[in-house]
């Protein structure tokens, strides 16, 4: 029995925005936060924030028809608590 399908497949784009904490700059008590997202036309760096809102980079990239389905969060070894990072895995519908 041969397979078929009965209409046309998504494809899809793919993409990651990573959320990497920066340190601090100056004598504020928030660590800074850079995003990066890395797109089907290349890498492109998307700012700085003082303190974690990853929210307004996930809007960013909503706007675009980008869609989050899986978060990862990387924590530095030596402080269990302590956020180093968070990767979102993203994707779009083409055509």
């Amino acid at each position: 029995m041969a397979l078929r399908h009965n209409g046309r497949m998504t494809r899809w784009q793919y993409a990651r925005l990573e959320y990497r904490s920066a340190g601090t700059l100056g004598a504020d008590r928030f660590m800074d936060w850079d995003a990066v997202f890395h797109g089907p036309d290349g890498v492109e760096r998307w700012g700085t924030d003082e303190r974690f809102d990853d929210l307004r980079h996930l809007n960013r990239a909503g706007e675009s028809g980008w869609q989050a389905y899986d978060r990862g969060a990387v924590f530095l070894h030596t402080e269990p608590y302590r956020l180093h990072a968070v990767t979102y895995s993203m994707r779009r519908r083409v055509g």
